[in-house]
């Protein structure tokens, strides 16, 4: 019997409409989809692609055993992660083995900070992988501002609001654009990096980026709180003619 292949295709940041030709076609031909989800929830990706699927599709929920329940920091969340991702590539693997390709519905893009990554290299070299690629969630806010992001020689950095307070400050001090991920209960932390930079004026955040609900807004006129789906972003300036 050959082999199933499980594919990580990236949706996009959200919407259909911005789904790529590829990804669309394997979605809507899948006999087999996975998905990550939080218990008790239908799943953000599951939920993107709802009225996409056929109506014999097999579903395989992946339902993370920890999310902010414990800091990641904590020996035991990687102890637990680490489990989740062995038995979820388990259960790929008797999938394929079976003969059935899998399509593992990726919020974004697969290889951009995504939890596929960590089935994709536990999958290689035992069956058969790949990946469709899809438009981050970044470039439909810095697309939702309404202003380029980079210009000339300007250098992006993309940096996650868990680092520590002092690192943070020191990239967004030295960078020309930048791009802020993984807000969430660190809102207060970036605060005060983004003021200690000297760049809070600069700085713009973005909710919900190419969603029903998105909203765009100057970051200084953000309250104590942020949706999960937040990024704070500062736009380059550099070369132009």
């Amino acid at each position: 019997m050959t082999q199933g292949t499980i594919v990580g295709v990236g949706l996009g940041p959200g919407s259909q409409d911005l789904m790529s030709v590829r990804a669309d076609r394997l979605i809507r031909g899948a006999s087999h989809v996975a998905y990550f989800r939080k218990k008790g929830r239908t799943g953000h990706a599951r939920g993107i692609v709802e009225g996409m699927l056929a109506p014999e599709v097999t579903e395989l929920a992946m339902e993370y055993p920890v999310t902010t329940e414990i800091p990641f920091d904590d020996p035991r969340y990687n102890e637990l992660l680490s489990a989740f991702y062995e038995l979820s590539v388990a259960q790929l693997i008797e999938m394929a083995e079976a003969g059935c390709d899998v399509v593992v519905l990726c919020e974004g893009d697969p290889f951009f900070y995504g939890s596929f990554m960590h089935l994709y290299t536990r999958l290689l070299n035992r069956v058969p992988v790949s990946v469709v690629p899809g438009i981050t969630g970044m470039s439909a806010a810095w697309t939702a501002t309404g202003q380029p992001i980079t210009w000339g020689d300007d250098i992006l950095t993309v940096v996650m609001a868990t680092l520590p307070e002092a690192t943070l400050a020191e990239r967004i001090a030295e960078t020309d654009a930048l791009v802020v991920m993984k807000i969430g209960r660190n809102l207060g932390k970036l605060r005060r990096a983004l003021a200690h930079a000297g760049r809070e004026d600069e700085a713009w955040l973005i909710e919900y980026a190419a969603m029903r609900q998105e909203r765009v807004q100057p970051f200084k006129d953000a309250g104590e709180s942020v949706p999960y789906f937040s990024i704070v972003l500062i736009h380059g300036h550099g070369r132009r003619p």
